[in-house]
């Protein structure tokens, strides 16, 4: 779950594209529309991160960490919850760029970064 507020661990390209197939010459032709780099730090979730440093900028204590935590669902007991709340009082995160879901199968969402690119820290448009 740390990966939702502290990144993936990883950068990412993203490339976005129309795919066109000739079924008679057996050919397709890719017509790239985006090509985004996202820092490894810029790979949070964006509404996560987004409370989370609104929180701590007013004063937040673990309590209140915890608290959102559990507002959002997230899949953490209540040790690992505490224990990332004494973390991120000490190293806030970093604004996240991605749509992160909670299901047992990560699927990331790319909306956001698309939109942002090359008007926000980490973001790149190439």
């Amino acid at each position: 779950m740390r990966q939702k507020i502290y990144g993936l661990g990883y950068s990412l390209i993203v490339f976005v594209y129309e795919k066109t197939d000739d079924h008679k010459n057996k050919t397709g032709r890719l017509n790239f529309l985006h090509n985004i780099f996202v820092e490894k730090e810029f790979t949070a979730d964006f509404q996560t991160t987004k409370g989370l440093l609104q929180i701590l900028g007013n004063e937040a204590n673990s309590e209140d960490l915890v608290a959102f935590m559990h507002d959002r669902n997230l899949p953490l007991d209540d040790i690992e919850a505490n224990e990332i709340a004494e973390e991120l009082l000490k190293k806030k995160p970093e604004q996240g760029y991605l749509t992160i879901s909670n299901a047992l199968q990560w699927r990331l969402q790319y909306g956001r970064v698309i939109q942002v690119a090359g008007k926000v820290k980490g973001v790149h448009r190439l």
